[in-house]
């Protein structure tokens, strides 16, 4: 494959929002008809990864084991608009100009949950570095950053626009959740990893390959 073919001739910004934007791409198929083609971005014009060729670092999602007893996750219940409807997921926020994803995670663990986060710091940076959520529909980021929570919960920190429940859920309520609600798919397959994680070294499964 030629991945140097650019298979579009324009890009036209369709809206004007702070935190996502939709787009229209002249797109040309692979025998070079032209079509339209939709997607959104959290991304400034300018610094599009179709432009950049870079992997921009948009979102975070928190693997937070609870510190007092590792074989419990933090999640949460938020509300969310597009579905009119209560989604389970793991505490996850944007992350700002200037933060690292590690940073990013401390904040919105407080403002989500009221609780206090310590990062895990000796995983293999596979782990985490950003991955693409949807190419389909987005050019979305999303980072995994892994660690401990601690404190006590508190809603005093939520935005108004967030109706959000905090729960401490262990292997049988998560697989409950697995099996019974809505639940997002970046929650889904972190769960996975705590379901069958090792219970003396609960991060083991982040660890740099000593080969």
């Amino acid at each position: 494959m030629n991945r140097k073919m650019r298979k579009y001739t324009d890009i036209k910004k369709l809206t004007d929002n702070r935190f996502l934007n939709l787009y229209e791409m002249d797109a040309l198929a692979g025998d070079g008809t032209p079509f339209h083609y939709y997607f959104a971005s959290r991304n400034r014009e300018d610094d599009l990864p179709l432009k950049t060729g870079k992997i921009p670092a948009n979102g975070i999602v928190i693997y937070a084991l609870w510190k007092e007893d590792p074989s419990k996750i933090v999640m949460i219940r938020q509300y969310r608009y597009p579905l009119d409807a209560y989604l389970y997921e793991l505490p996850a926020g944007l992350i700002d100009e200037g933060e690292t994803a590690r940073e990013a995670a401390i904040r919105e663990m407080k403002e989500e949950t009221g609780l206090t986060f310590e990062p895990f710091t000796d995983g293999d940076e596979a782990f985490e570095k950003p991955y693409f959520l949807g190419a389909g529909l987005t050019d979305e980021t999303s980072t995994s950053v892994f660690g401990y929570a601690s404190g006590k919960i508190s809603d005093a920190y939520l935005e108004k626009t967030e109706s959000i429940e905090v729960l401490l859920a262990d292997r049988q309520k998560a697989l409950e959740l697995m099996r019974k609600e809505r639940i997002s798919l970046r929650a889904a397959f972190l769960l996975m990893l705590f379901l069958n994680q090792d219970k003396r070294n609960p991060f083991a499964f982040l660890k740099k390959d000593s080969d």
